[in-house]
């Protein structure tokens, strides 16, 4: 491997990024080539490839400075996606550049992570309208005519947040739905009316909009209808980006059918969003996390599927039948496995806990990437499921009916089943939360034990 750098060749000078490797529909290679051709829109992708980086160089809630981390590549075929998360984990990123916004060669397969560090930042802000970029990931990296200057760039290891964050932000992601599509000028507006981030700020600001029409209209208060934009600092990043773009998405939670002010007003109406700039041959969607102070990887979200038996155990069956295609069609994955696309879709959700598997709102649709840990390695490192896990290990849960007593003597906690499958507990995490992290270990502990008498009764 070699590191990245401006080189003059014979027909100018040019810049190439090293990859790191990755893996392929034949195995794993050392240095696959992915991608060797233009972008069609050369100044709208350098934007938005600067505000992938971008969201990887910011931690939004509690500023301050912090290392790059590099984004995630992935050729599917048909497209590149770049990926990054905020240091701060709240903030996911994605750029899809689609087949009307590559040209040169085929499209491969695979998943790799490169290195975008301030040189090759300033030389992405240097390109202007008329500058041809050229692309080429793989052994000889990534290259621009139009650059000049000299640097070399260091590989930065993924963290291990980034795979937890990957697991829970499809989730997520699936849990959303189309709630507007504004003019770019129209989304530009509302951006413009956001504060502005302080280092005291830390994203704290949560505003409403509601849907009218081609617009967005605000809002003082959350209310039935209301699109919450959660530390709404955070979609600054797009304000750059919306020059180039013709459209944007916006994607949030299916809006309440309650009219009653009263009990709207008892719920936690912050709620993740999804924005999606429309490029030329491209697509830029960042989503943002319920909460600014939290990131994806504590959501808890993937936590209900992990501490399922049969998830566990039909993920094997549904990894072997992964095709390095732009979309999962669970359908055809239900058919294929025999499985109900219930089963499918939680074992794509553990297959998620690995980074294999993201989602895709603009086609809702999962897609495949891969990446070096085996799947449900992030919910084994998860502090609640281990303790669930603990708390199973220890007998210490005992079940009477619709009622479960999680814990030993005066630490024992009482969890109530409802409907035959949804619960509460009166632990001081439920109290706080409300399911809406997830559950809690009592929770999960019960839901295992009552997993596992099932399938002996079976």
């Amino acid at each position: 491997m070699r590191a990245s750098a401006v080189r003059d060749t014979q027909a100018g000078r040019s810049l190439t990024l090293e990859t790191s490797g990755g893996a392929t529909p034949d195995g794993e290679a050392a240095n696959p080539r992915f991608f060797d051709g233009f972008l069609t829109a050369p100044a709208a992708a350098a934007t938005a490839l600067l505000a992938v980086a971008g969201v990887a160089a910011s931690r939004y809630y509690q500023p301050r400075p912090s290392a790059f981390l590099d984004p995630v590549v992935t050729a599917g075929g048909d497209r590149l996606r770049l990926e990054s998360f905020s240091a701060c984990c709240g903030v996911h990123a994605r750029l899809d550049v689609l087949a009307p916004g590559l040209d040169g060669d085929d499209v491969g397969h695979g998943t790799t992570n490169v290195d975008i560090g301030p040189p090759l930042r300033l030389a992405l802000a240097r390109i202007g309208g008329l500058d041809p970029l050229h692309l080429r990931v793989g052994p000889d990296g990534l290259a621009a005519t139009t650059f000049d200057g000299r640097f070399v760039e260091k590989k930065v290891p993924l963290p291990e947040r980034w795979l937890r964050g990957f697991a829970e932000a499809q989730v997520i992601a699936a849990g959303l739905v189309p709630r507007a599509e504004i003019p770019a000028a129209e989304a530009a507006a509302v951006l413009r009316s956001l504060p502005r981030p302080t280092q005291r700020s830390g994203a704290h600001t949560t505003r409403w909009v509601v849907p009218s029409g081609r617009t967005l209209r605000p809002a003082t208060r959350p209310s039935p209808g209301a699109v919450c934009l959660p530390g709404c600092e955070r979609l600054l990043s797009l304000q750059q980006v919306l020059r180039h773009a013709s459209t944007v998405r916006v994607y949030a939670p299916e809006p309440e059918r309650s009219h009653d002010e009263w009990s709207w007003a008892q719920q936690d109406p912050t709620a993740p969003v999804a924005w999606e700039a429309v490029l030329p041959g491209m697509r830029l969607t960042l989503l943002l996390s319920p909460h600014a102070s939290r990131g994806f990887s504590g959501e808890g979200g993937v936590l209900d599927d992990l501490a399922t038996g049969p998830a566990a155990r039909d993920t094997d069956r549904v990894a072997e039948l992964l095709a390095w295609e732009p979309k999962i069609d669970v359908a055809d994955l239900s058919a294929q496995s025999g499985l109900e696309p219930g089963r499918v879709r939680a074992a794509l959700t553990v297959l998620g806990t690995s980074g294999q598997v993201g989602y895709d709102l603009a086609e809702e649709a999962y897609y495949h990437r891969h990446l070096p840990y085996a799947a449900g390695a992030a919910g084994t490192r998860n502090p609640r499921l281990r303790g669930a896990k603990a708390l199973v290990a220890q007998g210490a849960v005992r079940i009477d009916g619709a009622l479960a007593w999680v814990g030993k003597d005066e630490h024992a906690y009482l969890v109530r089943i409802e409907d035959g499958e949804r619960m509460s507990c009166t632990c001081l995490w439920w109290a706080r939360y409300r399911g809406g992290r997830g559950p809690c270990k009592h929770v999960l502990a019960t839901r295992m034990v009552r997993n596992t008498k099932r399938e002996s009764a079976r």
